[in-house]
């Protein structure tokens, strides 16, 4: 049996760079790109996960353009890539749909750039998960970063992306291609 890979990129409850609790918007292009990373790796669901109703409304019109609509017959790559989008109004329900989907709760992989303490590096996760055979669900916040109730919820917390510089602040599309491929790439 095929391991059960799962994303998440959470919309709420999130932080905004006052350190409030906040809900951001989804970005389409968001979508398209994720959509295609979770492909690429393996991924058997990508949940886009928001309560606001407009933006499901939103996310629904993306995903019947891409579909069922006219999107899909001029892009049957992208088409095949869009399947694997699921939208979710929370995490709890986004995660019981895993569970339901895989016979058990997944492990809750916590990405963020500026998370401390225990971490994870990509290798040792790597080298567990390989060993283990959960489900794993990895985790990506927007706006300013997964609240601290949902870090809590994790099983791993994942150390964050260290580039040449100093600086830390990548796209969060750019940030799960360089996650995905520590995780599942074949180099």
């Amino acid at each position: 049996m095929k391991q059960d890979y799962y994303l998440a990129l959470l919309h709420y409850p999130v932080y905004n760079r006052r350190r409030e609790v906040a809900v951001t918007s989804v970005a389409n292009m968001d979508i398209h790109d994720i959509a295609r990373i979770a492909m690429t790796y393996g991924i058997r669901r990508f949940y886009i996960i928001t309560p606001v109703e407009a933006q499901q409304v939103l996310v629904r019109k993306i995903l019947d353009h891409w579909r069922m609509g006219f999107g899909a017959q001029f892009n049957p790559l992208r088409k095949e890539a869009f399947e694997t989008v699921n939208l979710a109004k929370s995490l709890e329900e986004g995660l019981e749909e895993m569970a339901a989907l895989s016979g058990r709760m997944p492990k809750i992989v916590i990405t963020g750039a500026a998370l401390s303490g225990a971490l994870v590096s990509c290798a040792v996760l790597k080298e567990r998960m390989n060993q283990e055979k959960d489900p794993y669900l990895f985790l990506f916040g927007t706006g300013w970063g997964l609240t601290d109730e949902v870090i809590a919820r994790g099983d791993y917390r994942l150390a964050p992306i260290q580039g040449a510089a100093d600086y830390n602040h990548l796209a969060v599309r750019s940030a799960v291609a360089i996650v995905m491929d520590r995780l599942l790439g074949q180099g």
